[in-house]
């Protein structure tokens, strides 16, 4: 089982470890200790905001913004963790764990997969979970150490960031195939950047769910 799971989850490697790896170098440059990339790859475990999180610490974003910040980024988590309530089994430590490590890689993953016959279905999701968590960890851990040994050029790394949040503009849009969504969070940015330019990121997901909730309601009223 423990085979089966690794080798599935080998697609996840060759993405979360580089990935990591920019992080904790990018993550070094802010000055922590190099392990605090690895506790954040350990308990935060979430490689959008952790980046994001990068550009918000160096801003001097405070950290109940970053906290609200991160809940709405992962938002959609709570629908992933819905669609796997009964396939995680009993409620216990395991089953937390196991919701705590759902990312869209193995969201992705556990959704397409055959699980074998012979395999507790349960075991072999908390394993393809460990070791995508691991792989994430290892990434973060090389990158802060070689940050934090070595004097590295991380001009342009910054990207990174950037890059990831495009691929997932894009995979969204493959998804909802829907404009008004992508035109209201353009709106809501560029308001919240004019006039809220500190707290950007904060006004613009409010304004974004806002107006959402608005179109929705004003929906709901016209159909009934």
């Amino acid at each position: 089982m423990i085979r089966s799971a690794f080798n599935v989850t080998l697609p996840i490697l060759f993405g979360f470890l580089p990935l990591g790896i920019a992080f904790g170098l990018l993550f070094q440059e802010l000055g922590y200790p190099w392990y605090f990339s690895t506790l954040m790859g350990i308990f935060v475990y979430a490689g959008a905001a952790q980046f994001m999180a990068i550009g918000l610490i160096g801003a001097g974003v405070g950290l109940l913004e970053i906290a609200i910040s991160t809940f709405f980024l992962n938002s959609r988590h709570l629908f992933y963790g819905l669609a796997f309530l009964k396939s995680f089994g009993r409620w216990s430590f395991r089953k937390f764990y196991l919701i705590f490590g759902l990312t869209d890689e193995t969201y992705a993953l556990m959704t397409t997969i055959k699980v074998p016959e012979n395999f507790n279905r349960e075991r072999y999701y908390l394993f393809i979970t460990l070791f995508s968590q691991i792989y994430w960890v290892l990434g973060c851990t090389i990158g802060a150490i070689i940050g934090d040994a070595l004097s590295f050029d991380t001009e342009g790394m910054e990207f990174a960031a950037t890059a990831l949040f495009v691929v997932l503009l894009i995979e969204q849009w493959i998804k909802v195939r829907k404009s008004l969504p992508f035109f209201i969070a353009f709106c809501s940015s560029c308001i919240a950047l004019v006039l809220f330019s500190q707290h950007m990121l904060l006004v613009a997901i409010i304004l974004s769910i806002a107006a959402i909730m608005i179109l929705r309601l004003t929906k709901v009223v016209s159909d009934g």
